[in-house]
């Protein structure tokens, strides 16, 4: 492997996968729901310009091809596990969230299968939107968690503008983020299914008619 800048990049975003939940452990709420956030973002970032910069300057390799979606899947599978956890198992997220773990693990699972015929699996623009999507939304949703862990600790004060459409800018937050994860699980499922037709008539038996 060339340490390369977009390659170094790429294993900075797989090492930071494991450090949202310890933000949790060290540090205290709001500020641990704030520094995950910024962490994520961070990660969000480097995954458009690894890519670019692999591009821009010829640098594009078989560990870069590699690692960039693992640690894409690692960021999100682990982002929606402790958002999971801190927003009280709304089952509003669940279900999403179920859909998006269950098809990154499908998916995988074909990859295995395939061996040397996963190329047939490479990533297509609908399944690159449907990452953008599940980070985005990942994002908005940690925002909401921390701003409702603030607000309860500081009520608001007396002549403080409401929103006429949210009882509160945490609230507010969370159901964009809802709205957004909702779109990120349709678009998951669609990329999801699309892999699967590519990859049947590799899982058929020989003698099948």
């Amino acid at each position: 492997m060339r340490w390369t800048l977009p390659n170094l990049l790429t294993v900075l975003r797989l090492a930071a996968a494991p450090l949202v939940p310890l933000m949790f452990f060290f540090l205290s709420r709001p500020l641990a729901d704030f520094a995950a956030l910024g962490l994520f973002l961070i990660a969000a970032v480097t995954d458009w310009f690894d890519g670019y910069l692999a591009r821009a300057w010829g640098q594009e390799s078989r560990f870069g091809a590699a690692m960039d979606p693992i640690a894409d899947k690692a960021m999100v599978i682990i982002a929606l596990v402790v958002i999971t956890g801190y927003s009280g198992m709304n089952p509003w997220l669940i279900l999403p969230a179920t859909v998006i773990l269950f098809r990154e693990v499908f998916v995988s699972g074909l990859r295995e299968f395939l061996g040397d015929q996963s190329r047939l699996l490479k990533v297509t623009k609908l399944a690159k939107w449907k990452t953008t999507a599940q980070m985005v939304a990942i994002a908005v949703l940690f925002l909401g968690t921390g701003l409702k862990y603030y607000e309860v600790g500081h009520p608001p004060l007396v002549g403080e503008t409401s929103l006429p459409w949210s009882s509160s800018w945490s609230d507010l937050a969370t159901q964009v983020g809802l709205l957004l994860i909702w779109i990120a699980a349709v678009l998951t499922a669609i990329t999801g299914w699309d892999y699967f037709d590519k990859a049947r008539p590799f899982l058929r038996d020989p003698d099948a008619r």
